[in-house]
Parts: C-alpha cells; sequence; structure tokens
C-alpha cells in the first residue's frame, strides 16, 4: 500500500485548478495523468523578462517588458488577411503591436487610448521599426508584480501554451509536502544538496539559466534520489534472489576436462575469470543470476558450454535460449562439434520442429535422455517439460524479458530455484550495466581469443560504388565471401536510403544467381535458407538488413560492406563488423557514407576507424548518442528515467549502488526510521517492486 502521505502526488491532474477533461487529455500527452508526472516534467528553457530598455536602446531582437503609451489603433478593413496594428510609444522611440485574427473590443478594452500600459513579449526589429506580436502581458502599471521576471519553459503539446503550462505546474509543486528526508545530512552537506521539496521548488523556478541544468545542485539531488530507489530495489530483488533455495553443483572435471582437450586453443584470462566466477556461483546453496557480457567474437559460447556441462557432471539438464532460430541452430551445430567424443546429450528446438520429430524431441527431454537442449523461446512453452533442468544460458538477454526469465524459471523443480547466465554480445557501459543488471552478478569477456587478425577498417564515399563493385569482383575471386548490409527493406520516398532489395537487383544483375537477400520481413525458414547457401558457399554476396547483426558465424566471410553507415549507431556498426574477422585471414570492412555528414556522424565513423574495443565504443556511443538508443528504445531492461539522465548523472550510479547496499547491511527490512523513509522514496519514484520483494522475503 502506498504511504498516505503521498496521496497527494499520486491525484489525477483534473484535481488541479483550471484543469478540466481537455487540458488534461493534453497533459497525458506530453506529461502523464497524474500530479507526480507534472511534477517530474522539468523546464528544458527560460524565459527573462527583466530587461527593461529605452525604445531606441532596442537594436535587435529580445524579450523585453516596457512602459508605454497607448497610440492609435488601427483594425483592418473587413476581411483583409491584414493584421491589427496598435501604436504605443515612450520618450524615446515607437514600437507597433501586432495582433492576427485578434477581437477589436477585447483589443481596446486591453489597450485603452492615452493610457500607460506595460508590455512584456519578444520585440523584433523589423525594416527598420520595432514591432511585437501578440505580447505576453498587457497590464496597467500598478500590476507589474503579476509578470513573473524569470519564467519557465516546460516541453509543450498541442493546446497548452508556455503560460497555462507553467501556471499548472506551479499548482501541481504546491500540492507536495516536504516529505521525511531519506539521504544522510553528512551527504547533503558534502555535496551541498537542498533537502528535496526545495530543491523540486529551486528546480522548478529557475533564477537563471544555469538552474535548469542538469547538473545544478537541486537537479543532482533530484537525479540522485531517483537513482538510489532503483539501485535500492535492484539490490533488494538481488538479495531476495540470492535467498532463494538453490542446487549446489561441484564441477567435477569428467566432462569439461574432455572438452578442455577436444580444444584447438588455450582459454582467454578473461574466459577463464569468468568460467571460475560462475563455478563458483553454481557451488553455492543460492541461485546463480549472472550476466557474461562478451565483446564480438570473444568466446562466450564456449564458456556457456563449459558451464552447462557443470550441471551435467551433477546428473541435471541444461538449456540455452537464443532469440532466433538462425542462432539457435548456430548454437547447436558448436556445441556439438565442441563436444564430439564427448559423453554428453545435446538436443535442438525451435518453432520448426512439428509433428513426430517435436514429439520425440519433447520425450527425450522429460525422461531425461537430452543433458543439454539448445532452443528459441519455444523452450518456454507449457508443453516442454524437463526431467530436472537446473541450469539456463539465455542468449542476448536483452531479447527477453523478466516475466521470459520467470516462465523459464518455473520449468525447474519447484524446490529449487534455477541457475541463471544471462549472456548479451553488446558490450554495455558500466553505468548502464549497473542501471539495468544491477539485480546480477555481472562477468566481462574483455580480450578476444589469440590469432584473430584485426579488420581493415576503412570509410569511403558511396558515390564511388562503380569502383567498390569492382573492388568486390576480385575479392570474390581470390576465395572471399561477402556481407553488404543496407539499412532498409524498401525504398523510402522520406529517407534516400538504399534499400536491401533494390541493392539485391543490382548486384544480380552482375553477379548473377551468387548473391543471395536476407530481411526481417522473411520467413524464419526462407532466412535459414539463404544463410545455408551462403555458409555453404554456393552464395558470394549476401545483401542483408540488420538481421546479421548478431551471432551469425560465418569464418569464410572476410569483407562487410555496410551503406548509409553514417545511419548506424556505433555498437550497431560494431555487432555487424564483428561478423567478419573470425578466421586467421585478413578482413576488410567498407563503410560507405552518403553525400552530407554531420558532426555526431563524422564522430562515430572515426571511433570505428581507431578501435574494435567493444567497450571503449560502447562508452563512446552512450556519450553520442544516449542511453536508450544504446541498449534500443524498446528493450524491457532500461528503466525509465523521469528526472535522472544516464548520461549527465552516469557517476551517481556507482556512488548510489554503494549507498543501497551498505543501507541494507545496516538495515535489510528497511524496518528502521531511515529505512521507513527510503520505502517512501520507493513508492516516490514507483519503485514497488523493492518493498513487494521486501515482504515477500
Amino acid at each position: 500500500m502506498r504511504p498516505e502521505i503521498l496521496y497527494p502526488f499520486f491525484a489525477e491532474t483534473v484535481s488541479l485548478p483550471g484543469v478540466g477533461v481537455r487540458i488534461a487529455k493534453n497533459l497525458e500527452k506530453v506529461a502523464g495523468s497524474r500530479v507526480i508526472d507534472l511534477i517530474w516534467h522539468m523546464p528544458i528553457d527560460i524565459i527573462d523578462r527583466r530587461s527593461s530598455p529605452n525604445l531606441k536602446d532596442i537594436l535587435f531582437d529580445q524579450i523585453a517588458t516596457l512602459e508605454v503609451m497607448i497610440g492609435k489603433h488601427e483594425a483592418p478593413p473587413p476581411k483583409s488577411k491584414a493584421p491589427y496594428r496598435v501604436w504605443c510609444h515612450d520618450d524615446t522611440g515607437v514600437v507597433q503591436l501586432i495582433f492576427f485574427h485578434g477581437h477589436s473590443d477585447y483589443i481596446m478594452n486591453q489597450l485603452p487610448e492615452g493610457q500607460m500600459r506595460l508590455i512584456s513579449g519578444k520585440v523584433e526589429v523589423y525594416n527598420g521599426n520595432l514591432q511585437m506580436s501578440h505580447p505576453d502581458y498587457m497590464l496597467s502599471l500598478d500590476k507589474r508584480d503579476e509578470i513573473p521576471q524569470i519564467e519557465p519553459v516546460y516541453p509543450l503539446t498541442a493546446g497548452i501554451s508556455t503560460k497555462v503550462m507553467a501556471r499548472i505546474i506551479n499548482e501541481a509543486t504546491l500540492r507536495t509536502t516536504e516529505l521525511p528526508e531519506w539521504l544522510d545530512q553528512s551527504l547533503l552537506d558534502r555535496e551541498g544538496w537542498p533537502r528535496w521539496k526545495q530543491a523540486l521548488a529551486n528546480a522548478h523556478h529557475p533564477e537563471n539559466i544555469e538552474d535548469i541544468s542538469n547538473h545544478c545542485l537541486s537537479r543532482t539531488r533530484l537525479a540522485y534520489d531517483e537513482i538510489l530507489a532503483n539501485q535500492l530495489a535492484l539490490e533488494i530483488m538481488r538479495r531476495q534472489t540470492k535467498k532463494k533455495k538453490g542446487r549446489p553443483m561441484q564441477a567435477t572435471g569428467k566432462l569439461i576436462d574432455k572438452v578442455f582437450d577436444n580444444l584447438p586453443y588455450q582459454l582467454t584470462k578473461a574466459q577463464q575469470r569468468s568460467l571460475d566466477e560462475i563455478k563458483k556461483d553454481m557451488a553455492e546453496p543460492s541461485a546463480m543470476i549472472r550476466l557474461l557480457q562478451g565483446d564480438v567474437g570473444s568466446g562466450k559460447t564456449v564458456v556457456a558450454l563449459l558451464c552447462m556441462l557443470v550441471a551435467v557432471e551433477n546428473d541435471c539438464q541444461a538449456a540455452i535460449i537464443a532469440p532466433t532460430e538462425i542462432l539457435a541452430r548456430q548454437h547447436y551445430q558448436s556445441l556439438l562439434t565442441m563436444t564430439e567424443g564427448v559423453d554428453v546429450k545435446i538436443g535442438v528446438l525451435t518453432g520448426r520442429d512439428k509433428g513426430k520429430a517435436r514429439q520425440k524431441i519433447l520425450a527425450d527431454l522429460a525422461n531425461g535422455d537430452i543433458d543439454i537442449i539448445v532452443g528459441t523461446h519455444s523452450l518456454f512453452q507449457k508443453d516442454v517439460v524437463y526431467h530436472d533442468l537446473s541450469m539456463a544460458v539465455i542468449d542476448e538477454q536483452h531479447r527477453f524479458g523478466v516475466e521470459q526469465r520467470l516462465s523459464l524459471s518455473a520449468k525447474a523443480k519447484k524446490t529449487m530455484a534455477m541457475d541463471i547466465l544471462a549472456m548479451t554480445a553488446t558490450p554495455i557501459p558500466r553505468t548502464l550495466t549497473l542501471t539495468v543488471y544491477g539485480d546480477m552478478d555481472v562477468s566481462r569477456l574483455d580480450e578476444k581469443p589469440p590469432g584473430r587478425t584485426p579488420i581493415d577498417t576503412r570509410v569511403m564515399a558511396l558515390s564511388k560504388i562503380d569502383d567498390i563493385i569492382a573492388a568486390s569482383q576480385r575479392a570474390i575471386e581470390n576465395g572471399a565471401r561477402i556481407y553488404w548490409v543496407c539499412p532498409l527493406v524498401e525504398q523510402s520516398e522520406l529517407l534516400d536510403l538504399a534499400a536491401a532489395e533494390e541493392r539485391y537487383r543490382h548486384l544480380s544483375q552482375i553477379f548473377g544467381d551468387r548473391v543471395g537477400l536476407i530481411h526481417g520481413k522473411m520467413k524464419a525458414q526462407e532466412k535459414d535458407e539463404v544463410m545455408k547457401r551462403f555458409m555453404a558457399g554456393d552464395i558470394d554476396i549476401l545483401v542483408a538488413t540488420t538481421v546479421i547483426e548478431v551471432g551469425v558465424d560465418v569464418p569464410e566471410a572476410t569483407v562487410m560492406i555496410i551503406e548509409h553507415a553514417e545511419r548506424f549507431g556505433l555498437s550497431q556498426l560494431h555487432q555487424l563488423r564483428g561478423r567478419i574477422g573470425r578466421g586467421a585471414d585478413q578482413s576488410t570492412c567498407l563503410m560507405l557514407y552518403g553525400s552530407a555528414l554531420g558532426t555526431t556522424a563524422k564522430a562515430r565513423l572515426k571511433i570505428m576507424r581507431e578501435t574494435d574495443d567493444g567497450f571503449i565504443i560502447a562508452e563512446e556511443d552512450l556519450k553520442l548518442r544516449g542511453a536508450g538508443e544504446v541498449l534500443g528504445t524498446r528493450q524491457s531492461g532500461l528503466p525509465k528515467f523521469k528526472v535522472a539522465s544516464l548520461e549527465d548523472h552516469s557517476g551517481l550510479i556507482a556512488m548510489a549502488r554503494d549507498d543501497a547496499r551498505l543501507i541494507l547491511e545496516r538495515d535489510s527490512d528497511l524496518s528502521g526510521q531511515r529505512g521507513k523513509n527510503l520505502r517512501i522514496l520507493l513508492y516516490l519514484f514507483e519503485r514497488d517492486e523493492g518493498v513487494r520483494y521486501l515482504k515477500s522475503g
């Protein structure tokens, strides 16, 4: 139950003075339907009305508050499109007030001839004359106090003006009460932060342009509150997961040692370190929930296999879930290769398996004849019953939500929680890892296996397409296979992009049936068929959209051509480039750009040429594009922050995580005075799941 002190915060906006149903609907589009949504709707600019110059001193467009005598009114003739004009003056000059579609009675009433008035708005210099269109304020001199010196400017929507939005949000902040302080006084003193209510008031009543910056003290305080609520909820969830009784599993080595003997290479230090961390977790009596972050080609699959074999060595089953059928079948093939001659039974189950073949796999799973099952989300389905599933590896974790993780966990024996290893090939900046995966322990594969030749990355203009095609022809004659990536499936009139279908037709005229096409709108079976032909060498050039971004492994492919590379994010470019350079042969990546390159696009392509370290690239991508874009805007994992900015407030995340851990070590169920105050914080930022977990624990 939400604490009573917060009831006014979660009231509907229609409860505010002057907010009817129509305005409430408009507010919902831009901010939300509750008072709390308006509180977090922060100003993005200010209007400074402190300047009150003489008319002769105004030399350029500016916001000003003028004291003028109202002169002649000049109404337009009937049906004319000309504006209504009012001539005004002071002792030094003249200004025209302009009204389009103005009602003469209203204007006459507001601006009576021969009277002094205060006029505030934007003064423009037009053909050497001063004019102000539709003044924001027109008041008698005794009402000067009604004109705010500094006015906050908020993101707006149709039907709500700057003035109306500022008034409504002011009403919303008046509804808030002082809340009990959840931060340590020593922290407030050290950082110079105001108390919560004061911070909110300052944020909505800026006194200068610096006060709307994310780095000002008031906004930083509010951002820290939100980040602390997020970290506290994640830490509570992590501790509750750790409380779940897992199955302690010790590696015996009887299968793992044989796989080590099979491998044609030594594990890297990062692989060995990650493997040790995971094995240690699996030996604990509590359930494991760990994230394995690996750069492109860092060898996540072999680490996953060795960990699954720990489960098999303990007479249990393991599953590995991939987001696509192509990836699932590829994992299946590579696991078979690595376990050749080892006594372990591996199966595969995807949506493509039907009828008797599917029934056979299901029966083998249920009676324990399959040790490791590889599949897509079909492994979550109701009719899939396991003999004794104790470990699951989730590949490309960000494609699966928490619900899917829970439905998979339900497949374990009721008395035991399952060990979960989530993997991602998208290197994630440390700040985002803490924010999104704070309930997991993290292992990082930050080095590549030896024997990989660095990829030669070049940036070229798309206008040189004929030279690029000629170079492709030479590369194919020397045995190369080529990925050719385009950003759209069909030609768009809005965006001047090369469509995959268009490029496929063009290249087919030159290379005939040695060109294949793959894109997201194709059926899974069609995609698999084309992919198989490319792997087998029946196709030399694979024209594709970004469906080949993750996981596809064709060591013979040594050339990657990316059209309109400037349209892709850094992490995406890095993932695409990672499709090549997977063998010992020299690989080349050509990034082709269109006519005009913006500053950000130039910076992106420069970084791609300078480094192939995915973690450096991810950090740069965060700076250039922002958190939502790095992880993908629709991804389930990224929390929607109201005040905090992951770009501007990243330094606060580790601080909040340490604070959250210390708080729960001292007061694990938040029952002390500060703990009770922190419960209010969790409800304020709608991290109720943290409180729910406390209760269920």
